[in-house]
């Protein structure tokens, strides 16, 4: 009984961990959906790209794609998908890029690839297809340029369904056990067919490449890999000949030892081929040089680039010799690792010789007479240093044109001499480290000088003239000042003058460089004031000719100019024309001061002023006197102000019962004892300042009258202060208060707060009138000897 339980015990555990991977895996399964559903989800309807790279997603439903309306690129690539049903994508009339690459696809439907009829590119490769059959329906895919393809058995009849169909490119990934019909490819009508190969194939492979170097113009062959023999792939290349299809032939990504691949070289010099290009190439083992015959040959350019050497030990002749003696027009050998490249040893026929991105030092071509017909010589990104012996490798070079030694580290020696190839037009030396003294070793017959990204900070005054000089270069130096074209060439036309630090262009830039059709001055820290006013002129009036108006222009100083582009920037002609500024400040004052003098003496001004001259004079007399002392000197008792209006009632009334025979009152009258040709203002003071009292005969037409209020004003702030009692005010006909304007809100103040005597109209009552009024003006007068003359006498 113990055993069976143990045994039932261990059948459970197993069934439950059974159970338990079952579940996690269904568990995967259902996450993994749900993932490409939430990705699904916010489905906006204007996007156009769509990317589910390793997403492990199984299937695809129509719900999945039915709200990508403008849909163009799809990317299913390295997932789990196993069956390609188009009718998913009925909603997505724009879809031109689907790839469905590295899946598991074993099936395609046909009838639905009528719901991708917009497709221009896809890619099928590298899923789990025996056989490349491609159905009657792919041809309805009229748009179809880009196809990516492979299986594990190809056929003649894999391609006969396509055969019409014109495409750019095609893309067959070789499995590693490939069964292959020959001349299964010729059905193919694409220009440029691109094979990239396993490691180590078997023999069935060659006669594929075989096939493919008779199939396209363009042929790419990739991933060839061999330790010692590479059979599969060099002896494919055996069977081609001058009547081969392929004209550009490009072998990348590839490794082999080097003597394997020198068995291609003779049989594609001597074929069809055009254009030999091979890149990211890595030679491993043994590479030993082969004397081979170039002579005859349709070769016109051959290029090596991102090429890796693992052989350090070379016996006999460099092998590296062979690119020297090859006979093309134009070599290229980029990001290669050379240290030197050798002088052929019999004259070249290369035109075209492109060394970038190597370890090329001053040595190169040293007494190299072999290179006549080279006219263009690119040493970007090496090892140079010297340009005296750079100058000198140029002299045996009769043809060069065009040279570029852009991105090394130069230095010019001063103590020896630059002599150049006169036949040199172009010469780049951009990011070299160079400073001005480069002027004093340049040939003096170039057309196009780029001396960009260096150290430059002006143009030496003695530099030569470069009389053929066009374009020069000068971007990201540190020039403060565009240089003077006079010393450069009258033949230039375009100058380069970006990224620098010019705040403040020389007026005489647009007469010195009159020539220069193009001038590119932006981004450098423009200094925004006067004197750059003519430089926007000219962007404004010639956008064409400052390259990169307005955009690149812009204010860097002052601070509240910063950022602004100079076309936006204006100032007026008064603020930078100091003459002009002057002139209209000085007459501007002139006529305000002719204006100010007009209106003085319009206005009487000089006589106010005189007026408060002397009130203030009164004022601090009056301060520094004795009070005794200022009524010592008083004339009168009173001085009466009234209306014109009112004046028969003053005349016939109130003089005849104020000034008596007795003369104990004297009244200062204006028709009296005012002085003509005095201002009456001045008579009115002095009648006020002369006088113990002041009486205002109050009516409606007083408040109409202007000199009354003046005279009340003078006498309220004259003599005692306007809190004295020397105010004594005559109601004689009522006024309301309503009726007084605002402007006389002091005589409105005044009868509000000072007690006044009323004319009364019965006859009875003007007997106390009179005493009250005598009583109120009632002062001790000292009136002296000469001013006890009649009144009257004073003015005749």
């Amino acid at each position: 009984m113990r055993v069976h339980a143990a045994e039932y015990n261990l059948y459970f555990l197993f069934a439950i961990i059974i159970y338990i991977l079952t579940q996690f895996e269904s568990n995967k399964a259902l996450i993994i959906q749900r993932k490409l559903h939430k990705c699904f989800s916010s489905c906006p309807s204007v996007c156009t790209l769509l990317d589910f790279t390793k997403e492990n997603i199984t299937h695809l439903k129509t719900s999945d794609f039915n709200c990508f309306l403008q849909l163009r690129l799809l990317n299913l690539s390295h997932n789990l998908i196993g069956e390609l049903d188009c009718s998913v994508f009925k909603f997505n009339p724009s879809l031109e890029y689907l790839d469905i690459s590295n899946n598991r696809l074993h099936t395609i439907k046909c009838h639905s690839l009528q719901y991708i009829k917009n497709i221009k590119r896809m890619d099928l490769s590298y899923n789990n297809f025996k056989t490349m059959d491609f159905c009657s329906e792919f041809t309805a895919l009229s748009q179809l340029k880009h196809l990516g393809l492979s299986s594990k058995k190809i056929q003649k009849d894999s391609f006969i369904n396509i055969a019409s169909m014109d495409l750019d490119f095609v893309f067959l990934g070789i499995e590693n056990e490939i069964e292959y019909e020959n001349g299964s490819l010729q059905f193919l009508n694409t220009n440029k067919l691109h094979i990239n190969l396993q490691p180590n194939l078997s023999l069935a492979s060659s006669y594929l490449l075989s096939d493919a170097l008779d199939t396209s113009m363009t042929l790419e062959v990739s991933g060839a890999q061999c330790d010692v023999h590479c059979d599969y792939f060099t002896k494919s290349f055996f069977t081609i000949n001058k009547n081969s299809k392929v004209v550009n032939l490009i072998i990348s990504n590839s490794t082999m030892p080097g003597n394997e691949m020198l068995k291609i070289i003779p049989p594609i010099w001597d074929s069809s081929v055009e254009h030999l290009h091979i890149k990211m190439f890595r030679l491993i083992k043994e590479f030993k040089y082969v004397k081979m015959d170039f002579t005859h040959h349709s070769i016109k350019s051959f290029t090596l680039e991102y090429f890796t050497n693992d052989v350090f030990f070379f016996q006999g002749t460099h092998p590296f010799n062979i690119f020297a003696e090859m006979l093309v027009e134009n070599v290229t050998f980029s990001n290669a690792g050379m240290i030197h490249f050798f002088c052929p040893p019999v004259p070249s026929i290369v035109r075209f010789l492109n060394l970038p991105s190597n370890r090329i030092t001053d040595e190169i071509f040293l007494n190299c007479s072999s290179l006549n017909e080279l006219e263009l010589l690119n040493l970007q990104n090496n090892k140079l240093e010297q340009m005296s012996k750079i100058s000198s490798m140029t002299l045996k070079m009769k043809n060069l044109k065009h040279l570029d030694l852009s991105k090394n580290g130069l230095h010019i020696d001063n103590e020896k001499q630059c002599n150049w190839m006169d036949s040199l037009v172009f010469l780049n030396l951009s990011e070299s480290g160079l400073t001005n003294s480069v002027f004093g070793c340049l040939p003096i017959n170039l057309q196009i000088l780029d001396l960009s990204k260096n150290q430059i900070s002006s143009i030496p005054i003695e530099v030569k003239n470069f009389v053929s000089l066009k374009e020069l270069h000068l971007a990201s130096n540190r020039l403060t000042d565009i240089p003077d074209c006079h010393n450069i060439g009258n033949n230039l036309g375009v100058l380069k003058v970006d990224e620098n630090f010019i705040n403040l262009p020389p007026k005489e830039f647009l007469q010195n460089c009159e020539y220069v059709q193009y001038l590119s001055a932006g981004q450098n820290p423009f200094q925004c004031n006067c004197d750059l006013r003519e430089f926007v002129k000219m962007g404004v009036m010639f956008p064409k000719r400052l390259v990169g108006w307005p955009e690149s222009y812009k204010c860097a100083d002052p601070e509240n100019v910063k950022g602004i582009f100079l076309q936006d920037f204006h100032l007026s002609e008064i603020s930078c024309n100091t003459s002009l500024f002057l002139g209209v400040v000085l007459g501007t004052i002139f006529v305000v001061s002719i204006i100010v003098v007009s209106a003085c003496f319009y206005f009487d001004v000089p006589w106010y002023i005189r007026m408060l001259f002397r009130w203030f004079r009164t004022k601090h007399r009056l301060r520094n006197v004795n009070q005794q002392d200022i009524q010592n000197d008083k004339l009168f008792h009173a001085f009466i102000s009234y209306s014109q209006e009112d004046s028969d009632w003053v005349k016939n009334m109130l003089l005849p019962n104020l000034e008596r025979k007795d003369g104990s009152i004297k009244i200062c009258h204006h028709e009296r004892h005012f002085i003509p040709g005095k201002a009456i203002i001045e008579n009115i003071i002095d009648c006020i300042e002369k006088s113990f009292k002041s009486i205002f005969v109050l009516s409606p037409n007083f408040i109409q009258s202007d000199w009354c209020h003046y005279e009340l004003y003078f006498a309220q702030h004259t003599l005692f202060g306007k809190n004295s009692n020397n105010l004594i005010l005559i109601l004689l006909d009522p006024i309301p208060q309503y009726s007084i304007p605002n402007k006389y809100n002091k005589l409105r103040s005044i009868m509000k707060h000072r007690t006044y005597l009323e004319w009364p109209k019965e006859k009875g009552k003007h007997a106390l009138f009179w005493a009250n009024l005598r009583e109120a003006i009632h002062v001790n007068l000292s009136i002296k000897e000469e001013d006890m003359a009649d009144p009257e006498i004073t003015i005749t």
